[in-house]
């Protein structure tokens, strides 16, 4: 196997790992949520989350290559989109404690549509014909999914639709940092920015409950370490590969969260998820083609 197929092959195998290991981590938040309000959910999991964020930075030869430095010109916007995650997490950890994981999780994948979205506004990027079907395809999956107006319908549905955005934002508004930035770096100033947001959060929500039990400290740290160890997945992957193949793969995300959902919460959420469902795939798909047609890949996420 070439060099570049052998890549390739391992950047698929650390994808599928990263989104399973979302997955789970959604799967213990959405069990723990029954007990400790989401604020303080977000908290636990950046402070956790600290571990395999600095283990990525100290096995970065690129930070080494560059002389190991933590302070950069442009720390106020690496912290900002810190706040962006830390938004995204409330809304949809909230969502997972309200809604079946499969559809708070399928929802999400409205992603690519944002990304494509706020490239136009942030990045100036010009969207041609194919990724505008894309972009309303994608709404339309989701209008499907909501039924907004129907009495199925529940406000918890826009909290993923939220979090998809403050992902999007921050996944976008790291093309605004210098290049010459290790991705190690910018990943550390993330998750403090994280940190902060979640704290500020839960602080001014005052919703807190204090730990007990030793298996409960256990879950807790289960979770950060899972995030963090599938945010090490995801950087790992797109460094192998070119980020327009790996997108479809992200889509693996949908049937690991209904299996998740379905053995451990007994959840079945077909009748919502379809049609849907296929819409926001093949809208996501879509526009991960274009990317790699016209190569120029979307934006990495960190």
């Amino acid at each position: 196997m070439s060099e570049s197929g052998s890549n390739f092959t391992k950047a698929v195998y650390f994808i599928v790992l990263a989104i399973f290991l979302f997955d789970v981590q959604g799967a213990i938040i959405k069990y723990m949520g029954a007990r400790f309000p989401v604020e303080q959910l977000a908290t636990f999991r950046n402070i956790f989350g600290l571990i395999p964020s600095l283990l990525v930075l100290f096995l970065s030869r690129e930070w080494h290559d560059n002389g190991r430095q933590l302070l950069i010109k442009q720390w106020r916007l690496a912290i900002l989109r810190g706040f962006y995650i830390a938004g995204a997490q409330y809304c949809f950890y909230l969502s997972l404690v309200n809604m079946e994981l499969a559809t708070a999780t399928t929802l999400t994948f409205i992603g690519p549509v944002f990304i494509t979205l706020l490239s136009i506004v942030l990045l100036k990027h010009k969207v041609g014909v194919w990724r505008w079907v894309a972009v309303v395809g994608g709404f339309l999956g989701v209008l499907l999914i909501m039924r907004p107006g129907s009495e199925i319908f529940t406000p918890f549905a826009l909290l993923p639709i939220c979090a998809a955005f403050g992902y999007s934002l921050a996944v976008v508004s790291v093309r605004l940092l210098d290049d010459a930035i290790p991705t190690a770096t910018i990943n550390l100033y993330a998750l403090i920015g994280a940190l902060v947001g979640s704290t500020v959060i839960l602080l001014s929500t005052g919703n807190f409950v204090a730990v007990e039990k030793t298996g409960e400290w256990l879950w807790l740290i289960a979770m950060g370490t899972v995030g963090g160890f599938a945010v090490l997945c995801l950087i790992t992957a797109y460094r192998l590969t070119r980020p327009g193949n790996l997108s479809p793969f992200e889509y693996i995300g949908i049937p690991f969260s209904f299996t998740l959902g379905w053995l451990f919460f007994d959840e079945s959420p077909f009748d919502k998820l379809f049609p849907g469902v296929i819409l926001i795939v093949a809208g996501g798909l879509l526009i991960a083609w274009r990317e790699r047609k016209k190569k120029n890949p979307m934006v990495e996420p960190v």
